[in-house]
């Protein structure tokens, strides 16, 4: 959730837009019916038309710049959002566990071709040899705000990987190595490929030494190194969260008991973040000594059920579902919904429910609405409340996927990727109006991978988190 960006533009956090100089005409500007430009899937085991759209817009986001050659990721966000053709690396893992969830022979093909991606960028990145990934990478040719064209794809002219320079996007975070080495770990058991668990070993291994902390009270993993290498001393609960997942699929992938050591170690510091008297878990810490107690963050309730397997704190769903319950329509201040609509959700944090609807998120951005609903999380949610089977659950969880699903028909019509339309009513928007997290960045109804990968994998009731 820490903003690694020296931003001369647009500025990306971990998973959040910040689209500078992007105002609200835009955010409501929508286009004439699209056209596919890549072959729908045929379909997973329980998505539905639905779920065959969303896995048609992974494919279309990879399929952007076929000029550039078969060695590609995938483009986070629609070109509407002014981050040109940014492919994040936590996105694009959570595509790869995606189109495995799918489970068909094109997804799987496409799942592998993104695993492979990743692979190359650990082996080619332009500085370093120690199996770190990057923030984000370029995957198509653009120019930049200030002029300056950027000319490659994702494999530069000399053979490395495209790393996104233009918007800082150099630093390495343990979460998003994290959802990379799950992703790999998991085409790693699909595929019997030793590749794949070679990368994600290395992934596991960076993490082990770049971000463990024994000599702080509250432990765990740190957050990462910035651009220029210097660890950042933030312990995230989330990131703790993701390492219980990928530590515990290595143990299980290669035998070696001091992944188990390590997964223990990463969920001792998730387990200090819990309140027991609200029934739910705290963002993380800056200094290894003080719990951070607001913002309160949707994801550490979700991930936490999904990672832990631990019933005693499954109080963390409803905490969520009762605490950053949202719905949003037109009448809203600052939606931007359309007359008629109504969504229903979660939104990102207990902050983005106090937001300040009468200032701009940041300079030169739209008005947030506190009651805009973050799809990204609202899918982490269904997807829950389909595991847990409590009374209620499954009712709840399906009117949170029809609101999913409704957004996926109706909003974002006529956004791009690489100028190309996208196949019709096909990806989920991040948000349905401006929302601002808390944590020093927004999101926004632009078209996502990351937010339509997570409501394919609660479709297919897919743990993407379980070792």
């Amino acid at each position: 959730m820490t903003d690694f960006s020296d931003r001369q533009g647009p500025a990306l956090s971990r998973r959040g837009l910040i689209g500078a100089g992007l105002g609200a005409a835009v955010l409501t500007a929508a286009g004439a019916g699209s056209t596919a430009q890549a072959r729908v899937p045929s379909g997973g085991n329980g998505a539905g038309s639905a779920g065959r759209r969303a896995v048609a817009f992974l494919a279309a986001a990879m399929d952007a710049y076929p000029e550039q050659g078969p060695v590609r990721l995938a483009q986070s966000y629609t070109d509407q959002a002014g981050l040109f053709s940014t492919a994040f690396t936590y996105d694009n893992g959570l595509a790869i566990l995606a189109l495995l969830a799918a489970g068909t022979p094109d997804a799987h093909a496409r799942a592998v071709a993104l695993g492979d991606a990743l692979l190359y960028a650990q082996a080619h990145d332009p500085a370093h040899d120690d199996g770190r990934l990057r923030q984000a990478y370029n995957v198509g040719p653009y120019t930049f705000y200030d002029g300056t064209p950027q000319p490659d794809g994702f494999v530069r002219a000399d053979g490395t990987a495209n790393v996104g320079t233009q918007f800082g996007f150099t630093g390495t975070a343990v979460g998003d190595m994290a959802w990379a080495g799950i992703a790999l770990a998991t085409l790693a058991g699909r595929t019997g490929k030793r590749r794949f668990r070679d990368g994600a070993v290395r992934i596991g291994e960076w993490i082990e030494r770049n971000g463990r902390t024994d000599d702080e009270p509250l432990g765990g993993y740190k957050f990462g190194v910035d651009g220029s290498g210097a660890k950042l001393p933030f312990t995230s609960t989330e990131h703790n969260t993701d390492l219980v997942g990928l530590f515990g699929r290595l143990a299980r992938l290669t035998g070696d008991r001091v992944w188990r050591e390590r997964r223990a170690h990463a969920r001792a510091f998730v387990e200090r973040m819990w309140e027991a008297d609200g029934g739910f878990f705290y963002t993380g810490t800056n200094d290894g000594v003080t719990i951070n107690r607001s913002p309160i963050p949707e994801d550490t309730q979700t991930w936490t059920y999904l990672a832990l397997d631990a019933r005693s704190r499954a109080r963390s769903l409803d905490w969520a579902a009762r605490h950053l319950a949202v719905t949003d329509h037109a009448g809203r201040p600052n939606s931007t919904v359309p007359a008629g609509q109504s969504y229903e959700g979660v939104t990102f944090s207990s902050a983005s429910l106090l937001a300040d609807e009468d200032r701009p998120i940041a300079d030169g951005q739209p008005k947030p609405d506190r009651n805009g609903v973050w799809f990204e999380g609202t899918a982490h949610l269904a997807l829950c409340l389909r595991d847990r089977h409590g009374r209620g659950d499954a009712a709840r969880a399906r009117r949170l996927l029809d609101s999913i699903e409704r957004a996926q028909d109706r909003l974002g019509d006529g956004q791009t990727v690489g100028g190309r339309a996208l196949p019709a009513r096909a990806g989920v928007v991040s948000a349905t109006s401006p929302i601002d997290t808390g944590f020093g960045f927004g999101y926004y109804p632009y078209r996502h991978l990351g937010a339509t990968a997570w409501y394919v994998m609660a479709a297919e009731r897919f743990n993407p988190l379980s070792a």
